[in-house]
């Protein structure tokens, strides 16, 4: 946004002392000091609950001044004033020292009983009692000379900030007035156009701002966080209409269906029946691929619904169009596995050139980081020829130097590992760029309605729903990790599966015991610290564990695996294939498993640490297990105080197996930052009051009305305000998809 206001330092507005502060709030300019929106809003007839501190907690309460004294220390010299706050049941204690007591006077003099004040500082426990040491405050309607004017402002919201301890909310209250009191419209570049504005009945921006920074009442703040919080919804969705407008314009070659061909015979060898959802969305993606326009679909699905046929049955499409197909995975045991199921879903038909290849055959082929040199170059060889159909790799797949034939279709499995530059970066590997392949994007990782229209709003969605026939049911069980009990009972458990002929996994959230942080691609989340504030027992690591279970008596005589993302390709492999033939029953790994790997034998699966997973996480990792006919076993062993986050999550995954429902529970848990992407979680240019669960209905006519604008003007030449909010806003770091959703 540019203004000439907006973008002056707040060094030159507030003076360098004054605005040194605020830099360590990521605040520099007045328009970054004018985003900075109040947390929430104070009123002085509403006194913060004071039960609800926590112990080092930064705060700012409301309360009313109980009593205050000055008093000599005896024991170590100098004053003490002591003060006491309170909620009107509860309370709050507060110190300050000094030499002498006529130092103290002042603040005894301000803090008359029944005063109502703002107190911040941060929480300290001293003899049982909660306490605030030389805490910053500001009186209600005590700093205003005229009596008038006193009495509006203590009747007034008060603004409370994202504040730190050197900057008290008062004080950043302080220099949003000085900043915003003489700013005009004039001097600002509005990001919601005024035809926009004016048909859903909104302010204009400055107005706004004093709306929310400057409220008189409650309907004051609520009418200007509306107004912003619209703006923040249109910009995003203007955003992804505009790449969505974009890539339609760029040229592509369709992909027909081919009577007769690969397609055809894949069909009549397929040895179930594809469900009505697969059928449904395969029809979708044909006609997507046989228009003149790329699709750019984004295909979701539960854990187990058919997904890999799907995207298979488009790649041979384009296959027999005379086409290529590049499926992107985002590890190498999820490639390796990738590579593994295309070959023994086509049989023959993946056996181009070799000995027992059907009539009409393809080749796939694996591109992955670790191959071997003679093997790398062989499948860069075959990729540039066009003697592979499908390739499948990692992110080595996105290197300068791999190059197609004819590259038709990019498949990218589970989409929210990728970001919008590496996606981009294989769609542009194409013969001379002069068209750009077709766009299929997947993920099991269930999307709410509100989230895919929030994140992915320059992609159509597909949602199958349906799992195939004889897929076996999963029981969830959260199981106490400190009864001594329920742990042996789950080892035992283990043990009867493994001793029926079925598998098992264990996953540990770090792979050695002195890793500073989760290992591999494990979601953790900080976890409640107990009542007690007692230091937590050290995350369960693959290597421990498996040392350890090899000395339960549970698991006597039985082969433990491991497997973690430190481990060479070739090691890898190795560990799978011995999990899955059965040589190695127990398999202790990281979330390296989570998505992806498919071994029907495995029926149990033991998650440790499991409070400290995301839910949806969770959710992928239980759908390892149950793919055969065996029923599936999922245990949760965890430390969840009763009432916690994590206790909610864990409950909630043990009462269903709706990945919709989880994830629409996941997002009310976790912070937006988690929804939005991490790069959008506190950057200064980051949305701050876009709520995806709660706002549905209004991104929903943001998205409406920003198409339309879009419509009229693909490039929005006329609209640079709004193309400066999207750059400001959304730089291609913040444009990254879910963040591990």
């Amino acid at each position: 946004m540019v203004g000439t206001r907006w973008d002056e330092p707040l060094g030159r507005l507030l003076g360098t002392r004054a605005a040194g502060p605020f830099a360590g709030l990521g605040l520099h300019t007045a328009g970054d000091l004018l985003r900075h929106y109040p947390r929430r809003y104070a009123s002085p007839g509403r006194l913060t609950d004071l039960s609800s501190l926590s112990p080092g907690e930064h705060v700012t309460v409301m309360a009313e001044v109980r009593r205050a004294t000055v008093r000599t220390m005896r024991s170590r010299g100098g004053a003490i004033l002591e003060a006491v706050v309170t909620d009107g049941t509860r309370e709050l204690s507060l110190a300050f020292f000094a030499k002498k007591a006529g130092a103290l006077r002042r603040h005894e003099s301000r803090l008359r009983p029944g005063t109502l004040g703002m107190f911040t500082g941060v929480v300290r426990f001293y003899r049982g009692a909660a306490q605030l040491t030389h805490p910053d405050y500001q009186l209600v309607g005590t700093d205003v000379d005229d009596e008038a004017a006193a009495l509006v402002e203590a009747t007034r919201p008060i603004p409370v900030y994202p504040a730190s301890a050197a900057l008290p909310t008062w004080r950043i209250q302080r220099a949003v007035r000085t900043v915003l009191d003489p700013l005009t419209e004039e001097d600002v570049n509005d990001p919601l156009p005024t035809e926009v504005r004016e048909r859903v009945g909104l302010p204009g921006l400055v107005e706004s701002l004093r709306l929310v920074h400057e409220p008189y009442t409650e309907q004051d703040w609520r009418r200007g966080r509306d107004r912003l919080r619209y703006e923040e919804a249109f910009v995003l969705q203007a955003a992804m209409a505009r790449r969505r407008a974009q890539a339609a314009a760029r040229p592509v070659v369709a992909r027909p269906t081919t009577p007769g061909g690969l397609l055809a015979a894949f069909d009549a060898r397929l040895p179930f029946v594809l469900t009505a959802g697969q059928q449904d969305v395969g029809a979708q993606i044909a006609e997507d691929l046989a228009a003149d326009a790329p699709m750019q679909r984004l295909l979701q699905g539960e854990v187990g619904s058919g997904k890999t046929v799907v995207a298979l049955r488009a790649m041979l499409q384009v296959v027999d169009a005379g086409g290529q197909a590049a499926l992107l995975a985002p590890t190498e045991v999820l490639a390796t596995q990738h590579l593994r199921t295309l070959r023994e879903l086509l049989g023959p038909l993946a056996q181009e050139g070799m000995l027992g290849a059907a009539d009409r055959a393809t080749r796939v082929v694996l591109l992955t980081g670790s191959q071997a040199a003679a093997a790398r170059r062989e499948a860069l060889l075959d990729a540039a020829s066009g003697a592979a159909g499908i390739v499948v790799g990692t992110h080595a797949l996105l290197g300068e130097h791999v190059q197609f034939a004819d590259l038709g279709l990019v498949v990218v499995d589970e989409q929210h590992r990728f970001g919008v530059e590496q996606r981009d970066a294989l769609r542009s590997r194409g013969d001379e760029g002069d068209t750009v392949p077709h766009l299929l994007v997947m993920t099991a990782t269930p999307i709410p309605r509100t989230v895919a229209m929030t994140v992915f709003g320059d992609l159509e969605v597909s949602t199958l729903t349906e799992v195939p026939a004889g897929r076996a049911p999963v029981a969830t069980h959260v199981v106490p990790a400190d009864n001594a009990a329920w742990t042996a009972r789950t080892w035992a458990r283990v043990r009867e599966e493994v001793d029926a002929g079925r598998r098992a996994y264990v996953v540990c959230p770090r792979i050695t015991a002195d890793d500073a942080s989760g290992a591999d691609d494990a979601d953790l989340l900080s976890g409640e610290p107990d009542d007690q504030g007692a230091t937590r027992p050290p995350l369960r690591a693959v290597e421990e564990v498996a040392d350890e279970l090899a000395t339960l008596p549970a698991l006597d005589g039985v082969r433990i695996g491991t497997l973690h993302g430190r481990m060479t390709a070739a090691a890898k492999d190795d560990a799978m294939a011995a999990f899955a033939a059965g040589r190695t029953p127990v398999l202790v790994s990281t979330t390296v498993i989570e998505v992806g790997v498919d071994v029907p034998e495995a029926s149990v699966m033991v998650v440790l640490d499991a409070e400290r997973f995301g839910l949806s996480q969770l959710h992928q990792l239980r759908g390892r297990v149950g793919r055969g006919t065996d029923p599936g076993l999922c245990l949760l062993v965890a430390r969840a105080p009763e009432g916690s986050d994590a206790a909610t999550r864990l409950a909630t995954l043990a009462g269903t197996t709706d990945g919709f429902e989880l994830a629409t529970v996941d997002l009310e848990l976790r912070r937006e930052g988690d929804v939005l992407g991490a790069s959008q979680s506190g950057s200064a240019s980051s949305l701050r009051l876009l709520r995806v669960v709660r706002d549905a209905a209004l991104i929903a006519r943001a998205r409406d009305e920003a198409r339309a604008l879009v419509d009229r003007d693909p490039a929005l030449e006329a609209w640079p305000a709004l193309l400066a909010a999207i750059d400001e806003w959304l730089e291609p770091s913040a444009q990254e998809y879910l963040d591990r959703a």
